[in-house]
C-alpha cells in the first residue's frame, strides 16, 4: 500500500492497520523467539542424552585399564543407540577410535572442531548439522565431553536426518495456538478501533463543518458511540453551539454598532495600537479631509495631518505605558471656516478611538431654517417685481415706441425664464426633501456621465480657457439617480465656469474607495473663496458676491442642489481652499443607493 493510498483511508481503518501492524510484528518476533528457544531446549535435551552415553562409555574405559580396540568395539556395539557414532579424541585433537572407521589414519586432526574446542574449554560442547568429511558429507549432531584424568575426549553423534530434524523442530501446536489467539485479538482490536475511529471521524467532520461555517445537525450528538471519547465529543459540540450562538449575538450587536457609527453625526475612527484602521465611518474621513491640506488616500494618513500632531504626540507618550493615568485627550481646530472638536480615547487593550465633531453644523442648520423663507420670498420677489414694472410701464404709456416696448418685453421674458429656472430648482430641492422615495434608482455609469457633461459645457470651458483633468477610472459604476448625480457634477462645473476665473485647471478625481463609498474631489486653480464664506456655500440663495451673481444669472441654489443630491446618495460634502490656490469640493457617494 502506497503512502498516498494509506492517507486516503478512513481514520478508523488507518488506526486499525497501525495497531495490527505493531501487534503482528510483536507476534512474529515472539513466535520466532519461542521457536528458537524450544529448538534450543530440545537440542540441550538431546545433548544431555548423548552426554549420559559418553559418561557410561568413560566408566567402561576407567574400569578396564588395558582394553583393546576390539573390546571397545564390542561394548559400543552392544550398548549403542541406533545409528550412534562414537569417537575418542586426545586433548591434542588426534583421533584414537571411531566405531564407523577401522582405519583411523584417514582422520585429520580434530582440534579445530567446535564441539572439541568447547569440551576442552568448558568441559562439554555440541554442534549441529556439520558435514562429516569421513562419511561422504553426511550431517551429524555432535556431543563431546573432556575427561582430564585420561586426557581424552569422548564424542558421540547421531545423523542429522529427517527423523532427528523432526525431533529438534519446535512444536507446531504452539504456532497454531499463537495464530488463533492473534486472530481473536485482531477482531477485538478491530471493534475497539472501529468505535474509536468512528468517534474521531465524526468529530473531524464536525470540525470541518464548523470551520466552513456550515449548519450543524442536532442529530450528530446522538450518533457518537457511548464511550468516553463520544462523551468528550458531545461536550465539545455543545460548547461550540454555545460559542456559535454567542458569536451570532455579537455579530448582530456589531452590525448595530456599525450602523450607528455610519449614521452618527460625528466622525468616529477606531484604530489598533499599531494605528491600523479597525472601523471608520464616512464622516470621519470627510472631516479629516476637510482639516487636511491634501486628500487622504488611506485612513492611516490622518496621523500625518499637522493639525492633529498633538493627538499623535499623545499616543506616542502613552506607548508602552501599561498603567496609564492619561487616557483622554481633546483639542479644538478651526479650519476652512469650520470648527471641529477632536477627542482621542485610549482603551484598555491599547487600541484607541478618535472622534471629530463639527461644532458649526447645528448652528448652521438653525440659521438656514430661519433664512430659508426670507430668501425664497426675496428671490421670487425680484423677477416678479421686474416683470410687473416693465408691464406697468407699457400699460401706462400708450405712446411708447415699438422699439422700447420690444426691449421691455425682452427683459420681462428674461426675468420670466429666470423665475422658471428658480422654480425648477426649488422643485428639485423640495422633491429631495419631502419625497425622496419617489426618486428613481438605477445603475449609473459615472465615467460616461462625466464625459457627456464635459461635452455639453465644452463651449463655456473654451470661452474661459479652462482645462479639465478627468482622473476618474474607466467604467466607474454606482447605483443612484442619474439626474441628481448629473446635477452634482454639472452644478460644480457651472460654478467653476461662472466664478473661478479664466485660464485655470479643473480636476475631477476619485481618490479613494471602500466597501460602501467612493470618495471624490472636484477642485480648481481659480480665485478661491474667502474663508469666512466657505461654511455657507451650500446655503440656499447664498451668494459670495451678490451683485456679480445676479449679473451672471445664477439662482443661488446650484450648490444647495449639489449638497442635497450628495446627501440623498448617502454621502457628505465639504468645501475648502487649496493651499496652492483655488477651491476644492470633497464629497462621497454611496456605491449602492437603496431604493
Amino acid at each position: 500500500m502506497t503512502k498516498l493510498s494509506y492517507r486516503l483511508l478512513p481514520f478508523n481503518k488507518r488506526l486499525f492497520l497501525s495497531v495490527i501492524t505493531l501487534f503482528l510484528a510483536f507476534a512474529v518476533c515472539f513466535m520466532l523467539f519461542q521457536y528458537q528457544r524450544e529448538k534450543s531446549y530440545k537440542s540441550e535435551l538431546l545433548n544431555t542424552q548423548l552426554q549420559n552415553y559418553n559418561a557410561q562409555l568413560y566408566d567402561f574405559i576407567s574400569e578396564n585399564d588395558n582394553f583393546s580396540v576390539d573390546t571397545l568395539q564390542h561394548y559400543v556395539t552392544t550398548h549403542m543407540i541406533p545409528n550412534l557414532r562414537v569417537t575418542l579424541i586426545t586433548s591434542e585433537g588426534e583421533v584414537l577410535y571411531d566405531n564407523t572407521q577401522k582405519d583411523i589414519r584417514q582422520f585429520k586432526n580434530h582440534s579445530s572442531r567446535k564441539e572439541v574446542q568447547d569440551a576442552l574449554m568448558y568441559g562439554s560442547g555440541y554442534s549441529i548439522s556439520r558435514y562429516s568429511e569421513s562419511l561422504n558429507g553426511e550431517e551429524f549432531f555432535y556431543s563431546a565431553r573432556y575427561y582430564p584424568a585420561k586426557q581424552i575426549i569422548i564424542r558421540s553423534a547421531l545423523p542429522y536426518n529427517v527423523s532427528l530434524s523432526e525431533h529438534l523442530r519446535a512444536d507446531s501446536g504452539f504456532i497454531w495456538f499463537t495464530i488463533i489467539i492473534s486472530l481473536i485479538l485482531m477482531s477485538i482490536f478491530y471493534r475497539f478501533t472501529h468505535k474509536l475511529g468512528t468517534s474521531i471521524t465524526q468529530l473531524q467532520q464536525f470540525a470541518l463543518k464548523a470551520d466552513r461555517n456550515e449548519p450543524i445537525d442536532l442529530d450528530i450528538l446522538e450518533s457518537f458511540p457511548k464511550n468516553e471519547l463520544g462523551e468528550i465529543s458531545q461536550h465539545i459540540i455543545k460548547i461550540y453551539k454555545r460559542l456559535h450562538r454567542a458569536k451570532e449575538a455579537l455579530y448582530i450587536e456589531r452590525e448595530k454598532l456599525i450602523s450607528h457609527l455610519q449614521t452618527s453625526h460625528e466622525g468616529l475612527g477606531v484604530f489598533t495600537r499599531e494605528r491600523n484602521e479597525i472601523l471608520v465611518n464616512n464622516l470621519f474621513t470627510q472631516y479629516a479631509n476637510t482639516i487636511s491640506d491634501h486628500n487622504l488616500t488611506s485612513t492611516e494618513e490622518v496621523f500625518s495631518i499637522p493639525e492633529l500632531a498633538s493627538i499623535t504626540d499623545f499616543l506616542n507618550r502613552n506607548e508602552g505605558n501599561f498603567h496609564k493615568e492619561e487616557k483622554r485627550f481633546s483639542l479644538h481646530i478651526d479650519k476652512n471656516a469650520r470648527s471641529f472638536s477632536v477627542e482621542c480615547i485610549i482603551f484598555q487593550d491599547h487600541a484607541f478611538e478618535i472622534s471629530i465633531i463639527d461644532m458649526t453644523q447645528e448652528e448652521e442648520q438653525a440659521r438656514l431654517k430661519r433664512q430659508l423663507t426670507q430668501n425664497i420670498a426675496h428671490e421670487l420677489k425680484t423677477p416678479v417685481s421686474s416683470i410687473q414694472g416693465y408691464l406697468e410701464t407699457i400699460l401706462n404709456n400708450p405712446n411708447i415706441t415699438p422699439a422700447t416696448m420690444h426691449t421691455f418685453l425682452e427683459r420681462s421674458y428674461a426675468q420670466s425664464n429666470r423665475l422658471t429656472i428658480l422654480l425648477r430648482d426649488i422643485s428639485v430641492l423640495t422633491r429631495m426633501d419631502e419625497a425622496p422615495h419617489l426618486v428613481e434608482i438605477e445603475t449609473v455609469n459615472l465615467s460616461k456621465l462625466i464625459e457627456n457633461m464635459l461635452n455639453e459645457v465644452a463651449l463655456g470651458l473654451e470661452e474661459k480657457q479652462i482645462k479639465v483633468v478627468n482622473k476618474l477610472p474607466f467604467n466607474l459604476i454606482l447605483t443612484g439617480n442619474n439626474s441628481l448625480i448629473y446635477s452634482i457634477f454639472r452644478n460644480l462645473m457651472d460654478n467653476a465656469i461662472a466664478y473661478a476665473g479664466t485660464n485655470i485647471t479643473v480636476t475631477i478625481n476619485c481618490f479613494r474607495e471602500d466597501e460602501k463609498f467612493y470618495y471624490f474631489s472636484f477642485s480648481d486653480t481659480g480665485v478661491g473663496v474667502p474663508e469666512e464664506h466657505l461654511n455657507r456655500l451650500f446655503e440656499r440663495f447664498y451668494r459670495v458676491d451678490k451683485g456679480r451673481s445676479r449679473k451672471l444669472g445664477g439662482t443661488g441654489l446650484g450648490l444647495a442642489i449639489v449638497k442635497n443630491a450628495v446627501l440623498f446618495h448617502g454621502g457628505t460634502i465639504f468645501a475648502k481652499n487649496n493651499p496652492h490656490g483655488g477651491l476644492e469640493f470633497v464629497f462621497t457617494l454611496q456605491k449602492n443607493k437603496e431604493a
